[in-house]
């Protein structure tokens, strides 16, 4: 590896690691704004309707951003919006993960068009193979304004490897993408996203470790001061999400101020059934009409505990969630404008292939 590189990631920790008393403290003074993040993958490419979006519905969520006014931000940029004493405006983030051509061919002349930035973040083992850009594609993307996010090396399944090895792979992983990229690119990505949007908590902490401002997940929700910034939440833009209407509706959505959640970790599963615990500032909001959903099942909730100001609810699928390896858990709560809040949170059975 380069010497110059070890330099430059040196810098870029001791410039960019924020001290969490500080972040605390800038959360006071912040908790009007929100950022609304959304994740696509493929543009165009209607062999993989999962994870595709039409070029027509692609442009149709850009326009929408524009004639509505909406603050369109990379995820740094974003990030740094948060904890800044800038006023609140509508502010949305486009990301865009694995880097494949379809983004190349179908998105970024869509993104031009617009003068919207984005953030793409890339598996750099694929880079220049089969359906992915290479170095030259992705340096024209760089040039058009999109920010770069490391995506690891090979976009594997790390929690799959056994503990001995699952921490050095991952962090290793991790660097030789960041010296790939300052190689390639001349950047130096600040923003990372999970794989498939799983992780554990150790994982987490050597993202923040490593000199990341903050990272993506693939939960749904809304960022706000309160939230870890290195599990951000997204909502998947696919086919089955891309309706005009749908979009707009998510553009709208409010962030459910969560207190604290319990368990903090997302895997290991012990009970099939398990048991979410939440507390929430439900100031304004309209508690009796209270909503949660289960990924592929259905969901019961209680509210077993309540203040003049919080309230703790638990939930739980009715059903068990074993034999699925990503589970969402999702909760929404009306306010008394009728605003709708969102939190979602992820359960990762790493056992199930």
């Amino acid at each position: 590896m380069r010497l110059n590189y070890w330099f430059e990631i040196i810098f870029f920790i001791s410039s960019s690691a924020i001290p969490s008393s500080e972040v605390k403290a800038r959360a006071l003074a912040d908790s009007d704004k929100e950022v609304v993040c959304f994740v696509y993958h493929r543009v165009g490419d209607s062999r993989y309707p999962s994870t595709n979006i039409s070029q027509k519905d692609f442009e149709a969520h850009l326009a929408y951003l524009v004639k509505n006014n909406f603050q369109v931000l990379s995820l740094a940029d974003a990030l740094k919006y948060i904890k800044s004493d800038e006023p609140a405006r509508k502010t949305v983030v486009i990301t865009v993960d694995d880097g494949y051509k379809s983004f190349y061919m179908n998105g970024l002349p869509l993104l031009r068009k617009y003068g919207l930035p984005a953030t793409l973040f890339i598996n750099t083992e694929t880079v220049g193979g089969g359906d992915y850009m290479n170095w030259s594609e992705l340096m024209t993307a760089t040039q058009s304004g999109i920010e770069i996010g490391n995506h690891t090396h090979t976009h594997k399944y790390f929690l799959n490897e056994p503990d001995d090895s699952r921490y050095t792979s991952f962090k290793q992983e991790i660097v030789l993408s960041q010296s790939l990229i300052s190689e390639h690119l001349k950047v130096l990505p600040k923003v990372f996203s999970y794989p498939y949007g799983e992780f554990d908590v150790e994982m987490e902490n050597i993202v923040r470790q490593t000199g990341f401002v903050g990272a993506a997940a693939q939960n749904s929700g809304v960022i706000y001061s309160g939230t870890n910034l290195y599990r951000c939440p997204r909502f998947p833009m696919s086919e089955a999400y891309a309706a005009l209407d749908k979009f707009a509706e998510k553009t709208s959505m409010k962030a459910l101020r969560v207190i604290s959640s319990s368990p903090d970790n997302l895997i290991g599963i012990q009970d099939l059934r398990p048991v979410l615990t939440l507390t929430i500032d439900y100031t304004d909001l309209r508690l009796s009409a209270i909503q949660c959903f289960v990924q592929g099942n259905e969901c019961e909730y209680q509210i077993p505990g309540k203040t003049d100001k919080t309230a703790t609810i638990t939930l739980q699928s009715t059903k068990s969630i074993a034999g699925r390896r990503r589970t969402l858990y999702t909760v929404t709560v009306p306010d008394k404008a009728g605003n709708w809040h969102w939190y979602s949170r992820l359960w990762i059975n790493e056992k199930v292939p």
